[in-house]
């Protein structure tokens, strides 16, 4: 597997943001997630974009991380936000994931931001187990999904490692 930066509004990366939003929709019977994002927020060194790319430079896995600071909705100065962590179905179980997700925290701690911050759902327990075996615990929820019940929010510390 080959891990790539891309813009997040590049091909790749639409083409696999469309697949998880679909998922998204499906476990939630909604719409997908509504958080407003923008290309510019994941453009070093305020944020990374990454794609990852199979032996037939297909896309398999994507993730970024955006700067988020105190704003009244729960983020805390020098956080790094996760978003669209996401593995397509058959290449799942091969710890893509967890590869990208190891980067994106090394890039965040770099461009030093204090605590890698994410939100995600009851009905994601793949996700979750995933963030509680890389040393993510439970916090107090923030975002646009902080007042909904099956919202969960989990932060990492990454000063100091």
């Amino acid at each position: 597997m080959i891990i790539r930066p891309r813009p997040f509004d590049h091909p790749d990366a639409v083409k696999l943001n469309d697949e998880v939003q679909l998922e998204y929709a499906e476990r939630y019977d909604g719409d997908g997630d509504e958080t407003p994002l923008d290309p510019s927020m994941f453009r070093p060194p305020r944020g990374l974009y990454l794609l990852a790319y199979d032996e037939r430079e297909r896309p398999v896995a994507t993730g970024g991380w955006r700067s988020m600071d105190e704003n009244g909705e729960g983020y805390a100065d020098g956080d790094a936000e996760l978003k669209r962590m996401y593995v397509v179905r058959e290449a799942r179980g091969q710890g893509l994931a967890r590869r990208v997700l190891a980067r994106l925290e090394e890039d965040a701690r770099a461009a030093g931001r204090r605590r890698m911050v994410l939100e995600t759902g009851t009905k994601q327990p793949e996700a979750i187990a995933l963030y509680l075996s890389s040393g993510y615990e439970p916090c107090e929820r923030f975002g646009l999904y902080r007042h909904h019940e099956d919202s969960r929010c989990f932060a990492k510390l990454l000063m100091g490692q």
